[in-house]
């Protein structure tokens, strides 16, 4: 992928991290390996939280919506990093400029995929709505109501052309995991190590949302990482945990493996049989069927709004760090900061 004609300006608040590793440094200071503990610490402890306590969480959109939320605050954390280990302000090398745009596209791409397909979702809300419509005592419909059921089915399991390509592009995150060692530079071997962790916690959340929303668990990523990092095990046991759920759902033929999609789902078959037969139906079985399909339909609903702005909220900070990259290194270069252009280089890269 092209870079942005116009030079770039860190991500990083206070400096560029990497031309450190020119000059020869002493190994980490209790200092920056205290700093290095506390932001690994409570890593572990988002590994953990993302550990449901049952099984039946486990992809519920509340539990989905949990695992963004914990996403953003590590992206935040990693800030915040940086801002303590004072790093010193200066250009960055091109190849770590292209690492880091390259990465940060890719999340975007990312976003947008999972964000076109909770939209997606949310547009059977209409044809579930027209069901519930017709299902009303004082106006019933059968045959109108069981042709938006049969069409919310159509619908919910048609695919989205958004989502061919996040496996690929979660394949391209992967590989930049392993960075090169940083062997002369305290601070960067610091950093280093901190974004590494960030890393794994994207491809992991990043990789059960692509599989639960493609329906697919071929390609869901099993990530090998060294037992040094404090966060190791909290890892290595979550990531056993969720996908070793998400390939039981998968192998079990469920209809779609969104907890509150397939609630709906289930209403919705045993609904359609009664309203098919159409003479005989039971005004209390009808009415209760009704009522559990609304139900349902309202927690699916509030569901997806709730974690679509979840996944827009880490858009905005991925985005964000990009405009910081792009504005710091054209002040740092003397380059007029236009905002134009700089829309524009936005624009070529969510593409």
């Amino acid at each position: 992928m092209s870079r942005p004609q116009e030079p770039h300006r860190p991500f990083f608040p206070s400096g560029n991290p990497f031309k450190m590793l020119q000059r020869k440094s002493p190994n980490p200071s209790p200092k920056l390996l205290g700093l290095l503990k506390t932001f690994e610490e409570a890593l572990a402890e988002r590994f953990r939280k993302l550990k449901p306590k049952d099984k039946q969480e486990v992809l519920t959109l509340s539990w989905m919506r949990h695992a963004i939320e914990l996403l953003c605050q590590t992206h935040d954390d990693i800030k915040i990093l940086i801002t303590d280990l004072e790093l010193p302000v200066s250009d960055w090398d091109d190849k770590w400029i292209d690492v880091y745009l390259n990465s940060s596209v890719r999340l975007l791409d990312i976003c947008i995929a999972f964000t076109s397909e909770l939209s997606r979702i949310s547009q059977g809300h209409l044809l579930l709505q027209c069901a519930l419509h017709n299902l009303d005592a004082s106006t019933l419909k059968p045959m109108r109501a069981s042709s938006s059921l049969d069409g919310w089915r159509q619908h919910i399991s048609s695919k989205n052309p958004r989502l061919e390509n996040c496996f690929s592009v979660l394949g391209g995150l992967i590989d930049t995991l392993n960075l090169p060692k940083v062997k002369n530079c305290a601070k960067g071997k610091v950093l280093m190590q901190a974004m590494y962790g960030v890393k794994v916690l994207t491809v992991l959340v990043c990789g059960i949302f692509a599989a639960a929303f493609s329906g697919s668990a071929n390609k869901l990523a099993d990530l090998p990482v060294p037992r040094t990092y404090l966060w190791a095990e909290a890892f290595v046991d979550v990531q056993d945990y969720v996908n070793g759920e998400i390939r039981n759902i998968f192998s079990s033929g469920h209809f779609t493996v969104l907890k509150e999609l397939e609630a709906v789902d289930a209403s919705v078959k045993k609904l359609h049989p009664v309203l098919q037969d159409g003479v005989d139906i039971k005004a209390e079985e009808l009415q209760s069927s009704t009522s559990n399909l609304r139900e349902r339909t309202k927690n699916l609903s509030q569901g997806l709004d709730l974690l679509a702005k979840q996944v827009d909220a880490f858009f905005q900070i991925v985005l964000t760090g990009r405009d910081a990259l792009l504005s710091n290194l054209r002040a740092g270069s003397g380059v007029p900061n236009t905002k134009q252009q700089i829309n524009n280089d936005e624009r070529q890269f969510v593409r």
